[in-house]
């Protein structure tokens, strides 16, 4: 269990280093390309909150991680029916699916509900697209645990589940960039490349909510949420934070669900505030806007 625990025992961990010398390199092309300004390129502020809210995420992580551990590893000890063998490569590639899939339904669940968009927000708050906003990590995993408990049931073991997801996270920080466009046809249309995963991260109208793939591109074009990068997109959150403050990036929007869920007139309105997406009103409300307008 220590290892399972342990932050040093995280494949993202062990990344780290490989992440910073790809930082390094993501600028030397910018500065060559004379792109390093503060339209394409690093804006230095913004990308020390994103390696600060990455770092400390190795640890806020952490607590969570310890009490779904005892949850799965009951379910995979006494309820599943097997015990899938981690010792061949079809075994590894059919858990890395596995969570995949997890993870775009995850993934769609925080972005279409305004409980979970308070944690994930904090990815998508810088307005830049470079590796260092890969590591704008959330400090708040709370729906993770709900969307792996399918797979010990299913006799995956979990600490294959953590390691598989910690490689869905490294192959996810290489599609944060601007510096490669377009893949050759059969990558762009099995997985996530740069080029979807900038759409999923502009606030354009055409680009919200669209492409939630991790590592295959497939779960969106299957369930209907793909969209193929048409312009450049615009990139941030749709009402901006203005702020480098980490605690504000991380749970400024937690203390705004506050505010509505504590002044609905209704308990039918608390529940639409916090289960309902993100940019929902109560019928009230929508009158009274549309009356204003």
């Amino acid at each position: 269990m220590h290892d399972v625990l342990n932050p040093w025992a995280n494949p993202v961990t062990y990344a780290v280093p490989f992440f910073i010398l790809f930082i390094g390199i993501e600028l030397a092309v910018l500065k060559w390309l004379d792109h390093d300004d503060t339209v394409t390129g690093y804006q230095a502020r913004d990308a020390s909150a994103s390696i600060m809210m990455g770092f400390f995420s190795l640890f806020t992580t952490l607590a969570l991680k310890a009490a779904a551990f005892f949850v799965y590893i009951a379910l995979y000890l006494y309820v599943a029916p097997w015990h899938l063998a981690m010792h061949t490569w079809w075994s590894w590639a059919l858990v890395i699916v596995g969570v995949d899939f997890a993870y775009y339904w995850q993934h769609r669940f925080v972005h279409r509900v305004r409980v979970g968009w308070a944690a994930h927000q904090a990815h998508h708050s810088s307005r830049y697209m470079n590796f260092a906003t890969a590591l704008r990590q959330k400090w708040n995993p709370w729906f993770d645990f709900f969307f792996w408990l399918p797979l010990p049931l299913l006799g995956v073991a979990p600490w294959a589940i953590y390691a598989a997801y910690g490689i869905n996270l490294v192959y996810q920080f290489f599609v944060h960039t601007e510096t490669i466009r377009k893949l050759p046809r059969p990558v762009e249309f099995v997985f996530n490349t740069p080029s979807h995963h900038r759409v999923h991260h502009g606030s354009d109208p055409i680009y919200l909510d669209r492409n939630y793939a991790g590592i295959l591109i497939v779960w969106d074009r299957m369930f209907g949420t793909f969209q193929p990068e048409l312009f450049r997109p615009n990139y941030g959150l749709t009402h901006p934070v203005d702020t480098y403050n980490l605690l504000t990036l991380e749970y400024g929007h937690y203390a705004d669900l506050w505010r509505d869920v504590r002044h609905a007139a209704s308990w039918r309105d608390r529940l639409g505030y916090l289960f309902m997406p993100p940019d929902w009103q109560p019928a009230a409300a929508r009158v009274a806007e549309a009356a204003q307008a």
